[in-house]
């Protein structure tokens, strides 16, 4: 059994639609970050980043999305979720999701987390300005280079693509512009009808 911590409105999502997709039998936890229970020393002892998704398996515990992403669809094959039997196109997978945590994320974060990279209130305003512009030219490379075809890697549904869906919900929040992001938003409309989805979302803005 596995047991997957979450919050909702977090890139938690990316790896719960993954879960379902994969037909896991998992339990679901719910982090409060109201009550600042990603701090508490309960869940300390789970992810000593404080952060959520984490992902408690029978061998221990996996964080970061990439990392839970490619598990999950390693751990159930019959899914189909990743290109398991050839190495170059797994890898695809592993550089696009690798994009979206260390670039896409970190580029949305500075709209409300500027504090994790400087004390300078000034610097932090000046990150928050900054948003708009870098968040839109992160997903203009995944418009005109990354994007393949009605999903990321062509014309197979991944985990890239729950993954892209999650962050691309936070586009109108960072200002962006999607005038210049027809294919991005054609996917996102794409994804929010697959079930899955919706179920998982569903589960996540439930009180």
């Amino acid at each position: 059994m596995l047991t997957f911590y979450f919050a909702p409105h977090t890139c938690s999502l990316a790896s719960h639609i993954a879960l379902e997709d994969a037909g896991a039998a998992y339990e679901l936890r719910r982090i409060s970050f109201k009550t600042t229970e990603q701090q508490s020393p309960e869940y300390l002892k789970v992810n000593p980043k404080a952060r959520v998704p984490a992902l408690v398996t029978p061998r221990g515990v996996l964080t970061e999305t990439p990392a839970m992403l490619a598990f999950i669809a390693q751990s159930f094959p019959d899914a189909r979720l990743a290109p398991l039997d050839d190495p170059f196109a797994f890898a695809g997978i592993q550089s696009f999701n690798s994009y979206l945590c260390s670039t896409v994320h970190v580029a949305h974060a500075h709209r409300m987390r500027g504090y994790r990279w400087t004390d300078d209130p000034a610097a932090i305003i000046a990150l928050q300005k900054k948003v708009p512009q870098s968040v839109t030219a992160c997903f203009e490379m995944i418009e005109h280079n990354m994007l393949r075809g009605p999903w990321v890697m062509g014309d197979s549904y991944t985990i890239a693509d729950a993954y892209l869906f999650t962050l691309s919900q936070w586009l109108e929040g960072d200002g962006a512009d999607l005038s210049r992001l027809p294919r991005v938003l054609e996917h996102r409309a794409r994804m929010t009808e697959r079930p899955n989805v919706k179920k998982a979302i569903a589960v996540e803005l439930a009180e």
